[in-house]
């Protein structure tokens, strides 16, 4: 048994056709279950999910320039731009969340295509290190109270940590995808 690609065409009772495209041992089958159609569309949830996360990559990186924006006067003594803290408090749970669901989006259409999440060890672990440091940044964040808290740095180096990590995961995934 030689692995091979085709088509089978079923005739419906109205007269018309239903084309299936399949790649199996015996080239005569058509798909025979919804297994086969969902790994048909592998590939695209593959290339939706690194998509989506760099576009996550690029939101983080946004709200990091505001962090580090914000870190910058304030350490600096200068009055604090209350736009900016709003739209930092603002966004960062969101792009928390987008994150994460982006990194269970990856586990489920790996386990769909290979039925192991454990495929690419170095991509996995990577990518529950940053859904790992996503959600302590956002619980630590909760912390911060006032101009001096000592939680502050812990949550900049986080973030740190999550934008060093992001292009990482990105060039991981493009030698999964290509």
């Amino acid at each position: 048994g030689r692995q091979t690609q085709g088509r089978a065409i079923r005739r419906t009772a109205s007269g018309g056709a239903i084309v299936y495209r399949f790649q199996s041992r015996d080239r005569y089958a058509p798909p025979t279950s919804h297994h086969q159609s969902m790994k048909a569309l592998i590939p695209y949830l593959k290339l939706m999910h690194g998509s989506y996360n760099v576009l996550v990559m690029f939101l983080l990186i946004y709200q990091g320039l505001i962090g580090i924006k914000i870190r910058k006067r304030r350490t600096a003594g200068e009055p604090q731009d209350f736009i900016l803290i709003k739209r930092h408090r603002r966004n960062g749970p969101v792009f928390a969340l987008m994150g994460c669901l982006g990194y269970l989006a990856g586990i489920a259409v790996i386990y769909l295509d290979k039925g192991k999440i454990f495929e690419y060890p170095l991509h996995f672990i990577t990518g529950s290190t940053i859904a790992f440091s996503l959600i302590t940044t956002y619980l630590i964040s909760k912390g911060i109270k006032g101009m001096e808290s000592p939680l502050r740095t812990p949550h900049f180096i986080l973030g740190i940590v999550i934008l060093c990590l992001y292009p990482v995961q990105s060039f991981l995934g493009l030698g999964i995808l290509f």
